[in-house]
């Protein structure tokens, strides 16, 4: 019996080329094993008569389908093509009869005899009356007095790894899950009426049926939000704690820091200056989310916010998740803090070395004369060399795209310092509460005066010559245009129609039964090959791409450009969700609008009408049935993005949130499987509060060495260490 931590080399079949692709996959032993959970299930259970193959479901010979047969003629071996053998049978059910076909597999020779009943799951081709075909389909002898399982698993693959591979694999550890030490206290388990993880491991690869499935994908989905807790709750200890400096100033100090600016705050911006000046006078650490639309005028509070700890005689850094919007950041604060005599500078990991050193000097420097007041960066404020001579105030914006690590790292070198988050996704009060504790939340839900609504249209395939013509009109006058896509490269058309997927929340077979006949969704668009097929339709006009599997220093390269007008139309993923301000942008193109959710929608929305020009944001809809339509049209028809965000928890639960497309997001702090597409909101909730609790009696967690083992394990699949 294989144990948790054997490595996934000493199961049968596992020689050193297969260890390479499990490892590309994350999996280096048993246990990394079991917890890869299938992406879907194949419903093999629905057994389907031959003739049912003519349905709408099915007819395009696109869709898979279960069908019991018994095998009526004896396989019959042929050789073609050199080496290449076809064996060929057939087999019959009551509604008609199947010609089953296999290439390369003359060992199956005996296994089908006559007489025999299998259950076959693939596609089936009508090729006469009652008359079909199947190649190559999964098959499974059928003994009624032994059910088969109506549940297969179909799992993330690679290269060199296959889903039978796999699935053999797994089935070879699902024997360690008789040995497994389950991390969660049984007061908690009992209390949620959750089931064993063993059990749950068990399920979540070899269901008994839907609602085992159900029970198992709770258990787990609990965890990872558990575990998630737990880790913020760990790396964010520090926060709250007396000792931060008192930054305090003068209404008439603070006067003439809005006197600088060439506009007069908002009522909502007042209103959290009020926030912000408070916390800071306190000395405990003030521990603040500035929560907000696109272009409400957060950043400018938490400049505010940096000119008060400055003028207390302490120092501010502002990080943001990447290079073009650090600089932007600087570009916009460091003049007007030049104004007001206050010395700042921009630190990023192209910041030329012989400046970098100067920076790490004036930032370290013990006489306040040579000390530099302010930093505005990007993670290159957590090297090594950098260290602050008076910390007071550490400002992070968009927070959720940094790992737990990184937050830590920037608050270890401020301790004590008072925090400040800015997040552009307005995120619902509940959400928050659970996400972020005890963390203040300021709103800012005003936006400044001239700022013009964009609007809003859905729209289908059939639109497309019309949207070529519309991207072609905006950019002949002066405009520029995003065009948002899923996916980074366009990748195998899914025929796959029949799969369920693992985050379906079963509540019994007619649940499952209804996704099996779910509305088949036209391909996924791509940002590199949708770029280069627009500038084939729109020869004339200057089009680029990025994504997020760019390089920095190319995706920076390219934004550049894009803001500076070289570029007229950038096709991308929501890398640009939180990205340079072009207040030229006057039109967003979303294609698969119906894959995002709404508050990532809001957030694209966000990019353009940031100028003077009229702007439109145009959702392409490829599918998704009557649920995608009602949800477009919470985007056609709403512009207030609370509003937007609590009809986005209702109708999705949390995942949204926690893990945005493109890879960015609380996801990548937090390694979310089960989690991530879970719409319990509920169970997220409680999940939060029992991690409180037990942060509460444990802030180390070391009377639970194995749940703290798994925690750290969760946060280092994606490179974050918890301290």
């Amino acid at each position: 019996m294989p144990y948790l931590h054997t490595p996934i080399e000493a199961l049968s079949g596992v020689g050193p080329t297969r260890k390479a692709a499990y490892n590309k996959m994350g999996v280096y032993t048993v246990e990394d094993l079991l917890c890869h959970f299938p992406r879907a299930y194949e419903h093999r259970g629905d057994i389907r008569a031959l003739a049912e193959s003519r349905d709408d479901a099915y007819k395009t010979g696109k869709a898979r389908m279960a069908t019991l047969l018994t095998v009526s003629t004896e396989p019959r071996v042929s050789r073609v093509k050199g080496r290449m053998t076809v064996l060929k049978f057939r087999a019959f059910d009551e509604s008609g009869t199947c010609d089953i076909t296999f290439f390369n597999q003359e060992f199956l020779r005996n296994t089908f005899t006559v007489g025999g009943v299998f259950r076959f799951y693939g596609r089936v081709e009508s090729v006469g009356k009652d008359r079909y075909a199947m190649t190559a389909p999964a098959y499974e002898p059928f003994v009624e007095s032994r059910p088969l399982p109506p549940l297969y698993a179909v799992y993330p693959l690679t290269e060199g790894i296959s889903n039978k591979m796999i699935s053999e694999h797994i089935r070879q550890s699902l024997a360690a899950t008789s040995l497994v030490e389950d991390p969660l206290p049984e007061s908690v388990r009992a209390a949620e009426g959750l089931c064993t993880l063993g059990y749950a491991l068990r399920e979540i690869h070899a269901p008994s049926d839907f609602g085992s499935l159900h029970t198992a994908k709770r258990r787990l989905a609990f965890d990872e939000f558990f575990r998630f807790a737990l880790g913020l709750g760990t790396a964010g200890r520090t926060a709250g704690v007396k000792g931060a400096p008192v930054c305090r100033v003068s209404d008439g100090v603070m006067q003439d820091f809005l006197n600088a600016l060439p506009y007069a705050l908002t009522g909502a911006q007042t209103r959290a200056l009020s926030d912000l000046r408070r916390d800071l006078a306190s000395d405990t650490a003030m521990n603040r989310m500035i929560v907000g639309d696109v272009g409400c005028g957060k950043t400018v509070c938490a400049a505010a916010a940096m000119y008060v700890a400055v003028k207390s005689g302490r120092q501010a850094a502002l990080m943001a998740p990447t290079g073009i919007l650090a600089a932007q950041h600087a570009a916009d604060l460091l003049p007007l803090f030049e104004r007001l005599g206050i010395r700042g500078a921009l630190l990023t990991g192209h910041t030329p070395a012989a400046q970098k050193r100067k920076i790490y000097a004036a930032l370290a420097s013990s006489d306040p004369a040579q000390r530099l007041d302010v930093v505005i960066g990007t993670q290159a404020l957590l090297s090594e060399g950098v260290a602050f001579a008076a910390p007071g105030l550490v400002v992070t914006d968009e927070q959720h795209r940094f790992g737990v690590n990184q937050r830590a790292t920037l608050s270890e070198k401020n301790r004590n310092a008072h925090l400040l988050v800015m997040s552009a996704t307005p995120i619902p009060r509940t959400l928050a509460l659970v996400m972020y504790g005890d963390l203040e939340v300021s709103r800012i839900d005003e936006m400044p005066p001239g700022r013009q609504r964009v609007d809003t249209f859905v729209v289908d395939e059939s639109y497309r010559a019309r949207l070529n013509a519309f991207i072609r009109k905006n950019v002949e006058a002066g405009g520029q245009v995003y065009v948002v896509c899923p996916a980074v490269e366009e990748a195998e058309e899914d025929e796959d129609t029949a799969l369920i997927p693992i985050s379906a929340d079963f509540g019994g077979e007619q649940t499952a039964m209804a996704l099996v006949k779910r509305e088949p969704d036209l391909p996924m668009k791509a940002a590199v090959q949708y770029a280069a097929e627009l500038q084939e339709r729109l020869p004339d006009l200057k089009i680029a791409f990025v994504h997020g599997k760019m390089k920095p220093a190319e995706k920076d390269k390219v934004m550049t450009a894009f803001a500076g007008g070289d570029i007229q139309v950038l096709v991308s993923t929501t890398v640009i969700e939180v990205g340079v301000n072009v207040p030229n942008a006057c039109l967003m193109l979303v294609e698969n609008a119906e894959r995002f959710g709404l508050s990532q929608l809001h957030q694209l929305r966000g990019r353009v009408g940031r100028g003077t020009r009229k702007s439109y944001c145009v959702l392409i809809r490829n599918g998704g049935g009557e649920t995608a339509r009602a949800r477009l049209e919470v985007m056609r028809t709403t512009y207030d993005g609370y509003a937007i965000a609590e009809k986005d928890l209702a109708q999705r639960g949390p995942g949204d949130f926690l893990a945005p497309a493109d890879g960015a997001g609380i996801r990548q702090s937090g390694g979310f499987r089960l989690a991530e597409n879970c719409s319990d909101t509920e169970l997220m909730n409680h999940a939060f509060q029992h991690a409180r609790e037990m942060l509460a009696d444990d802030p180390e967690l070391a009377g639970y060495p194995e749940l703290r083992r798994t925690v750290e394990q969760m946060y280092a699949r994606s490179g974050n260490i918890l301290n």
